[in-house]
């Protein structure tokens, strides 16, 4: 159902550069005067440029260097920590380079978003704009999932899609999918907010209010 409640719906955002897609959430939140408290990011790199953007927005922003961890499952469990201090409705992966543990995955799972930058089923994984290239695709973009223990195969919210050009290099593709990218996680953000994604009981993902779950550039 649609949340009705005066609560605001708090975000815990993950990095590992610049985060530009988490720049663009918070831009639009503050701009459209969602209902929403971007509570902290947090980012597995100390030099990520997107923790000083966050800290210029006076959001508060942590990082654990997972370089500095022989064990992932204890990187994982000191992430937890730092991220259930602010009690998140919805963790968002907004370019966070770093794949995350069955039990992590499975404590938060329901709240846990990421973006992929492929058309998910297609190209899992990395490398996905000289994938799509060197396949000869004529569509390629990006889709926002619910995280689950299976790598880049959670129940899809939302994907967006941009033509495939016999001229694009990775770098031109790679730029025009970001300009997608930047459409499609702020408006499920959005709809987050507003209590209008859930899972069924098959776990898919079911969007209310008729919105469109499809986006192109």
């Amino acid at each position: 159902m649609t949340k009705h409640s005066n609560k605001k719906s708090r975000f815990v955002i993950l990095i590992s550069g610049r985060g530009s897609n988490m720049q663009k959430i918070v831009e639009t939140c503050k701009n459209e005067n969602w209902s929403a408290d971007i509570s902290a990011v947090i980012s597995n790199n100390p030099r990520a440029s997107g923790l000083d953007w966050a800290k210029d927005n006076n959001i508060n922003s942590i990082s654990l260097d997972s370089s500095s961890y022989s064990d992932r499952d204890k990187f994982d469990s000191d992430l937890s920590s730092e991220i259930d201090k602010y009690s998140p409705d919805y963790i968002l992966l907004a370019g966070f380079m770093r794949i995350l543990g069955h039990s992590f995955v499975k404590k938060y799972y329901g709240k846990l978003i990421n973006i992929h930058p492929s058309l998910l089923p297609a190209f899992p994984g990395l490398n996905t704009h000289s994938n799509a290239i060197a396949s000869g695709v004529r569509i390629h973009g990006c889709t926002v999932h619910f995280v689950s223990p299976e790598l880049d195969s959670g129940p899809i919210i939302a994907q967006g899609y941009t033509n495939v050009f016999t001229h694009d290099t990775v770098k031109t593709l790679a730029e025009r999918v970001l300009m997608v990218e930047h459409k499609v996680l702020p408006s499920v953000a959005h709809w987050l907010t507003l209590g209008e994604v859930t899972l069924n009981n098959d776990n898919k993902a079911i969007i209310l209010n008729d919105h469109n779950g499809l986006f192109y550039l």
